[in-house]
């Protein structure tokens, strides 16, 4: 199979789509594209609705004794990521955070489940002056308080790409991973800053994990086994303003409250040549495939369709192998990695689809399968493919399904709980 080099994760700081060449079994100009950021401004307050988890109103009990607030009264040059903390006398807890603006207007937040910070809802806003009253309570039900006034950084000048391939009202497959991208790649000494600041909650609730692709342009967020049907995830991806130890800060927030639907998962096996379609645990049908060549493999592993187009074209004539190169119009194309794989369309292949090997490493299925395929799968749906030459690459795609779920947790910047992370709220 010819090859197909990302040049570089993402180009430019992630616009909305971002295209790039593709060469190998497939030659769309095309990848998914990113959901849209939130970006923090100068001075002003965000105009978003009320958070009801927020605490917006600053009356509270007389303090017994005041307790220490985070940022420290007068600090300067904070960060947009910066979060309110605070160390209550004794050792007790903080029951009631509300953040300002110099003029008294409320910032939104949410605190942490584990009650170690409270979180801005939105970034907060440059080169502006806030002040956060806290309120806890001591282990002896005394009400202690504290109060500081800080002052964020100005607008820096360098700052990371970031994506998010996930979209508001959106239905996905259960394999859909949350992924997101980083150009350059998160520094390794940074992951577990910038993970602390990438929330994912599910509706109902399943537990989780990060896992970092080694040069941390990728992470992918997935459940011990894949996501129940009718799923609710909300994520966002905070990183507007969150330094890194590279001199760049985080460019943008980013987020999306998306749906999963029905349970659809498709098995290739290389020994009979056949797909299973299984439709909410129950087989639907068996298709003849052809799959790749001794020459130019198929990808063995779990891999999810990433994006769908009912006709593209795919060009490899940049393939150094002459036999590899060729100009060929594709019907309902699903792509599985970024090297070039897909499901898609040959009719060229039909007469030895289901006993012999021809394609350039793509999985080949009939026109009319193709078209029923095409119709029935989601954006997320899972494809596994055994038993040919070649093992999937991680990072080729989105191949957090590739590993097992220890294999996936070993990859988190953070220390996972046995069963996974639960909800940050």
């Amino acid at each position: 199979m010819g090859r197909f080099a990302r040049a570089g994760a993402m180009v430019g700081v992630l616009v909305l789509t971002a295209s790039l060449a593709l060469t190998g079994c497939g030659g769309d100009e095309e990848k998914p594209a990113f959901v849209p950021g939130q970006q923090q401004e100068v001075g002003g307050v965000s105009s978003t609705a009320p958070d009801p988890t927020s605490t917006p109103s600053s009356d509270a009990a007389p303090a017994a004794s005041p307790l220490t607030v985070s940022p420290a009264d007068g600090a300067t040059g904070r960060p947009a990521s910066t979060e309110i903390s605070a160390r209550v006398p004794g050792g007790g807890t903080v029951s009631k955070v509300v953040l300002t603006t110099a003029d008294g207007t409320a910032v939104n937040g949410r605190m942490r489940r584990d009650g170690s910070s409270w979180v801005p809802s939105t970034p907060l806003k440059y080169a502006t002056k806030y002040t956060a009253t806290v309120t806890g309570t001591g282990p002896d039900g005394a009400t202690h308080q504290g109060t500081s006034t800080f002052t964020t950084m100005g607008k820096p000048k360098s700052t990371i790409g970031s994506g998010l391939y996930l979209f508001s009202d959106k239905t996905y497959g259960v394999a859909m991973p949350v992924v997101a991208e980083f150009s350059p790649g998160i520094p390794k000494k940074d992951r577990a800053a910038v993970q602390k600041r990438m929330f994912v909650q599910t509706d109902p609730p399943q537990p989780g994990a990060w896992y970092w692709v080694t040069n941390g342009t990728q992470a992918y967020y997935r459940a011990p086994e894949y996501w129940k049907t009718g799923t609710t995830l909300t994520v966002r991806l905070a990183l507007a303003g969150i330094p890194l130890s590279n001199g760049r800060y985080g460019n943008v927030d980013r987020n999306a409250t998306a749906k999963i639907g029905r349970a659809f998962e498709m098995t290739v096996d290389n020994a009979t040549k056949k797909m299973t379609v299984s439709e909410n645990g129950a087989v639907i049908r068996t298709l003849p495939v052809s799959l790749g060549k001794k020459s130019t493999p198929s990808s063995s592993g779990t891999m999810v369709v990433m994006e769908k187009k009912e006709s593209t074209v795919f060009d490899t004539r940049d393939e150094p192998d002459p036999n590899n190169q060729y100009v060929t119009k594709i019907d309902f194309a699903q792509r599985l990695t970024w090297g070039g794989e897909y499901i898609h369309a040959a009719p060229w292949s039909e007469g030895v689809q289901g006993r012999r090997n021809v394609s350039h490493g793509c999985v080949n299925v009939s026109m009319a399968d193709g078209r029923w395929l095409f119709g029935k799968t989601l954006v997320g749906d899972p494809i596994t493919v055994k038993g040919t030459e070649r093992r999937l690459a991680p990072g080729n795609g989105w191949t957090a399904w590739s590993l097992s779920w220890s294999e996936f947790v070993a990859g988190s910047a953070l220390p996972v709980p046995k069963g996974g992370q639960g909800a940050p709220f």
